[in-house]
C-alpha cells in the first residue's frame, strides 16, 4: 500500500478532505496531531503548520473516535494491550500515540479510555540512507559494535533501520548475516498484525512489542542471531542484556538519545561500556533542516574517523 493511501485510510472523513485540498507531498508529511477542541496541526517538511487552503479546523470528539475505528479495523478491543502502552501501529507502519484517561489494574496501566488527543507519526523508510556510512562500521573487514547517538527527532531510527537492512542483505563490505531485532515500540519494523511493514532485509527476525532486555535474551535462545539491533537503550537491565549478547558472540547495533559521546557517558552504565571499548563505532547525528544529518563517526577511543 502506498504511503499516501495508508495515511488517508486512517483519517476521519472531514480531515481527509481538508488534507487532500492542501495538495501535500505525503513523503514530507511527518506528524498529524489531533487534540479535541484545538486546531488540527501537522508537521510537514520539518515545520509545524495548520491548514492553508481551508479555515482553521477545530478537532471534534468524533474525529478522534473515527480515526481510532479506521486504524483498528473497527476492532479497538483487539488493541487494548497496545493502548495500555499509549500507542497502536497501523497498516503502513504508522504509529498512533494516544492520551486520555488511563485504565489501571493495580500499578499497571492496561488501556486508555476517553481519548482526547492522538498523534499520528508517519512511518518513513529511506532506503539507502545508511549507505554512505556503512563502510565506517568496519575495521579491517570486521563489523564493529555500533552506537547511534542522536537528539530526539533527528532520524536515528530511520538510520538504524537501513543499517539493519544492509547488514542483513549483505553489501560490498560483507556477506549478509542473521539479524535479531527487538522492536519494543513497533517503530523499527512497523509491524501490523504480525507483518513487518518496513524492509529490514532477508535475514532479519523481529520480536515485536517486547521489552528490550527480555527480547535480546529470547532472540539469543531461539534465533541464534549474528547481530542484535535495538532502539533507545538506557536501563541497567538493557545494558546487562547487551553484555550477555556480546558474551554469546553477537554484534550489537543500538541507539541512544544524546548530543555527543560525552553527553551519553553521563548516563548510568555507559562510562563502563566506553572504558571497556565495548562499542567500536559511535555514529552521531545532529539537529538540522532534515532528519539524519551526520555530525560525525568516531572510533572506540572517541577519535573522529568521518
Amino acid at each position: 500500500m502506498k504511503r499516501k493511501e495508508s495515511i488517508l485510510n486512517i483519517l476521519p472523513t472531514r480531515i481527509r478532505a481538508f488534507m487532500l485540498k492542501e495538495e501535500l507531498d505525503f513523503d514530507q508529511l511527518e506528524e498529524i496531531r489531533m487534540r479535541t477542541g484545538r486546531p488540527l496541526l501537522f508537521r510537514y517538511g520539518g515545520k509545524e503548520r495548520t491548514l492553508l487552503k481551508s479555515p482553521v479546523y477545530v478537532v471534534q470528539p468524533e474525529d478522534i473516535r473515527e480515526t481510532l475505528q479506521y486504524a483498528s479495523g473497527y476492532s479497538l478491543y483487539a488493541y487494548e494491550h497496545e493502548m495500555g502502552r499509549g500507542y497502536m501501529t497501523t497498516e503502513g507502519g504508522h504509529r498512533i500515540g494516544m492520551a486520555g484517561q488511563a485504565i489501571r489494574e493495580g500499578e499497571d496501566v492496561t488501556s486508555l479510555k476517553y481519548i482526547s488527543s492522538i498523534n499520528i507519526r508517519i512511518a518513513h523508510q529511506i532506503v539507502g540512507c545508511a549507505e554512505p556510512y556503512l563502510e565506517y562500521l568496519f575495521d579491517e573487514e570486521k563489523l564493529q559494535n555500533t552506537l547511534i547517538i542522536s537528539p530526539p527527532g533527528c532520524g536515528k531510527t530511520t538510520l538504524l533501520r537501513d543499517f539493519i537492512r544492509q547488514i542483513s542483505d549483505g553489501s560490498e563490505y560483507m556477506k549478509g548475516i542473521s539479524v535479531g531485532v527487538v522492536d519494543e515500540r513497533s517503530e523499527i519494523g512497523g509491524s501490523y498484525m504480525g507483518m513487518i511493514q518496513n524492509d529490514l532485509g532477508i535475514r532479519t527476525d523481529l520480536l515485536d512489542a517486547c521489552p528490550k532486555a527480555e527480547g535480546m535474551m529470547m532472540l539469543i535462545r531461539s534465533m541464534s542471531p549474528r547481530m542484535i539491533a535495538v532502539d533507545e537503550i538506557g536501563s541497567e537491565k538493557e545494558l546487562r542484556a547487551i553484555r550477555h549478547a556480546l558474551n554469546c558472540g553477537c554484534n550489537i547495533l543500538a541507539t541512544v538519545h544524546g548530543n555527543s559521546i560525552e553527553d551519553v557517558l553521563k548516563k548510568p552504565g555507559f562510562r563502563e561500556l566506553f572504558d571497556e571499548r565495548i562499542f567500536g563505532r559511535f555514529v552521531i547525528l545532529k539537529a538540522g533542516k532534515h532528519p539524519g544529518q551526520l555530525e560525525g563517526i568516531y572510533d572506540e577511543t572517541g577519535e573522529r574517523i568521518c
